[in-house]
């Protein structure tokens, strides 16, 4: 099947715009490769402090350095569900290294924080700056020239991203993405929902909300419902940086521990003359462009809006916001996992999963099949399911042709709706975006007056005093990355869909981030610029009416334009914010921060 003439454009359109950094990029881990693994290189006292915590074995193949030694760089923590798996896995992953014949040592840790406990709290004000923080941690562990392949451990939403963009800036090195997968299905998603807006409401208590979540999240492995977690593990598969069918085989399985040996081998094995693919030649236009396409087909999580133009960037790749909005117009929506639909993760992986996604793109031209991969061919292998043989050997086999659940996973033939699960909005508010692949469509056209909040929890405030009892469009402002560091704003889901279930029509506007798991009311999301660099939403008051219109893709105030631009910007002190813990911290990134159409992000 040919390349569909919109991802053909897409793609040309970036190369173009990428010429010359893209050209720097592989120049410099081109010098890199030429220079080789410096271990061989080091003076003896500075080897002798790289392997003299090893084993006999070990020791004796690092001393000789003929063999490839492969860097583990890991996000465990046992408080993190999808990162507990990993407690286990340096010494798996050491085991099939010495079989093999060559050496894996941890290289260094990284934080991983959990948006999931920090929501609504301050902590999550350092969220989107732990993914830079991510980056140059991952660039610490791989800085000591040990090192001939890398193993990235991670799996949450600033987590891979810090991990691939700390990877790229040794793109010279071989790299593969092991992830843990996702644990067993709890309560549904609809039930978990039902309780918290019971909860917002006052007509379940907090023992009843605690029991939900508990019954929702309950196991280790990532959780599972479609956020960014999930939505990074999609991404990584459909790049070709997890082997195909890796991203959500249950952990601790025979399963799970097979497809990670065999990550170890094949990032050994990418190393060697034979292969010579390092991770910088891996993400190059066509993985990122196929990473698009599939955050669209999937309705995946808003935050790769930021994480991915970041990571691209990362590989000298310059991606735009209108490099998305074009492909959404072509890419079908074929996918429904909560908050798009009813299913988990699990369900989706039994309904034929990323293999059977994969391999219906690839059929209709909507992805290049031609893209390299860490299992050492191209995406056009990705269409096949892993399972263990008789002797319990991994092999694959190609994936059915019909999906096992059509209100999951359907074919290009009848996909949910034609086009891709998230839009850009612009207007004279400036641009942003929406997810629209869970939005009911007689609310993708909310027209209603503005009330304007500069804190989350002024709208619980105002909701709890029945002052929000009609039709209206939030305005959250002072939430960007400059302001505050961009937090998820989740906490706001369940107060507005109490709202929208009671008949208003009702809209969140706001240059915060929702949480990849937001998703039923209107959100025009990532606004920029925002409005503690004097962006446009700082000048709406209360009462100015406001149209989100996301099929046209228009964000406007309807406001006479020249009295709207004669209006002084709004002006929020901050220093409300700075008690909270680790707030010291923010100021190395509140210096840097980026617009969010940028990546909001330091590097």
């Amino acid at each position: 099947m040919s390349l569909h003439p919109v991802v053909a454009e897409v793609t040309e359109r970036l190369r173009e715009r990428s010429r010359d950094t893209r050209a720097a990029y592989l120049d410099r881990i081109g010098a890199a490769a030429v220079e080789g693994t410096h271990r061989a290189r080091l003076s003896c006292g500075n080897l002798a402090h790289g392997f003299a915590a090893c084993g006999a074995h070990d020791k004796t193949a690092l001393r000789e350095g003929r063999a490839p030694n492969i860097g583990i760089v890991t996000a465990y923590n046992d408080m993190l569900s999808a990162h507990q798996p990993y407690e286990r896995y340096p010494a798996l992953i050491r085991d099939i290294a010495r079989e093999s014949g060559f050496t894996a040592q941890v290289a260094g840790g990284v934080p991983a924080m959990c948006d999931g406990v920090t929501q609504g709290r301050s902590g999550m004000e350092l969220s989107l700056f732990s993914r830079d923080l991510i980056a140059m941690a991952t660039a610490v562990a791989l800085s000591h020239d040990m090192f001939d392949g890398a193993l990235y451990l991670g799996i949450c939403d600033k987590i891979v991203p810090g991990l691939l963009i700390g990877a790229l800036s040794f793109g010279h090195l071989p790299g593969v993405f092991v992830p843990s997968g996702p644990m067993p299905s709890g309560i549904s998603n609809e039930q978990k929902s039902k309780v918290r807006q019971a909860y917002a409401e006052g007509k379940a208590n907090r023992a009843q909300l605690l029991e939900a979540e508990a019954g929702s999240y309950h196991a280790p492995g990532t959780c599972t419902f479609y956020g960014t977690a999930n939505s990074n593990q999609m991404l990584m598969e459909i790049m070709g940086l997890h082997l195909p069918g890796a991203s959500f085989v249950a952990p601790d399985t025979p399963l799970r521990d097979a497809l990670t040996a065999e990550a170890v081998r094949r990032c050994a094995a990418l190393g060697k003359n034979g292969e010579n693919l390092p991770i910088g030649h891996i993400i190059d236009e066509r993985a990122i462009v196929n990473g698009v396409i599939g955050l669209h087909a999937t309705g995946g999580s808003t935050n790769h809006l930021l994480h991915l133009v970041a990571m691209a960037q990362a590989a000298g790749i310059a991606l735009r916001w209108e490099d998305f909005d074009a492909l959404s117009a072509a890419i079908p929506l074929l996918a429904r996992v909560y908050p798009n639909g009813y299913a988990d993760v699990n369900q989706f992986h039994e309904a034929g999963g990323m293999a059977f996604l994969i391999d219906q793109l690839l059929s209709a031209g909507l992805l290049h099949g031609d893209a390299r991969t860490v299992a050492g061919g191209t995406l056009a292998d990705y269409g096949k399911v892993p399972t263990l043989d008789e002797a319990g050997q991994l092999v694959w086999t190609p994936v059915l042709k019909e999906s096992g659940n059509r209100g999951v996973l359907r074919g290009v033939s009848e996909p949910f709706r034609p086009d891709g699960g998230l839009r850009m909005v612009h207007g004279n508010l400036g641009r942003g975006v929406i997810k629209v692949s869970s939005v009911p469509d007689d609310r993708l056209v909310i027209e209603a007056p503005a009330v304007v909040f500069h804190d989350q929890d002024e709208i619980k405030h105002a909701f709890d005093r029945g002052e929000l009892d009609r039709d209206f469009i939030a305005v959250v402002r002072f939430q960007g990355p400059r302001a505050i560091g961009m937090p998820e704003l989740h906490k706001l889901t369940p107060t507005l869909s109490v709202l929208q279930d009671r008949g208003y029509r009702i809209a969140l506007v706001t240059d915060g981030r929702m949480s990849g798991a937001s998703g039923r009311v209107p959100a025009a999301i990532h606004v920029t610029p925002e409005a503690d660099d004097g962006g446009p939403i700082a000048r709406v008051r209360d009462g100015d009416i406001i149209r989100l219109d996301a099929h046209l893709g228009t964000l406007e105030v309807l406001v006479d334009a020249a009295q709207f631009a004669a209006r002084t910007p709004a002006i929020e002190d901050l220093s409300r914010h700075q008690h909270g813990m680790g707030r010291e911290l923010f100021g190395m990134f509140r210096r840097n921060a980026a617009a969010a159409d940028l990546g909001a992000g330091v590097l």
